[in-house]
């Protein structure tokens, strides 16, 4: 009884330093992993939505129009069409609410227009600033502790999930 003691207690003190098995941040076990599956992907989104939603929501925006707000301080200016196509592929939302997103933020003063062309105004910088700093120690938070190459191998599941359901997605599509 006491080599079954001494063996639980060498693992234990293993698995308790194995940066596979343990939240190196809190120095805590961490939960059997889960095989990758949708509702794995799903539950991991939700959580992560919501944190931001809250976010949003305390700087006067919906979960839509952050989308569309980035989009346009990040990668704007942008035409019009470009900027819906681009959220409308972002959030497979259907491109008609996208646009009235668009005019949501540019009645807002956050999104202005110049010709044919839509950029985030310096208020809409301002804003989308705002809400990056007080979402990136959250998020470092959420991050911390997870190996890097955890990390990349997380990546690049999920880009290999996201493009074959984009496939998917676009095959439903032609049929209906």
């Amino acid at each position: 009884m006491t080599s079954t003691g001494s063996t639980t207690a060498a693992t234990t003190t293993a698995d308790a330093t194995d940066p596979a098995t343990t939240d190196t941040e809190a120095g805590t076990p961490l939960p059997a992993a889960p095989p990758v599956d949708p509702r794995v992907i799903a539950l991991a989104h939700y959580a992560s939505r919501a944190v931001l939603e809250r976010v949003i929501a305390r700087n006067g925006l919906t979960f839509a129009q952050q989308i569309t707000l980035r989009a346009a301080a990040v990668d704007g200016p942008l035409e019009r069409e470009a900027l819906v196509a681009q959220v409308g592929g972002a959030l497979k939302a259907d491109p008609a609410e996208v646009d009235a997103t668009v005019g949501e933020l540019c009645d807002k003063g956050l999104l202005s227009a110049d010709g044919p062309l839509v950029g985030a105004s310096d208020a809409g910088r301002e804003l989308f600033a705002a809400v990056g700093a007080e979402t990136a120690p959250i998020t470092a938070r959420i991050y911390a502790g997870i190996p890097a190459e955890d990390l990349a191998v997380a990546g690049r599941v999920l880009a290999r999930v996201k493009e074959r359901a984009e496939a998917e997605l676009a095959a439903l599509g032609a049929t209906a």
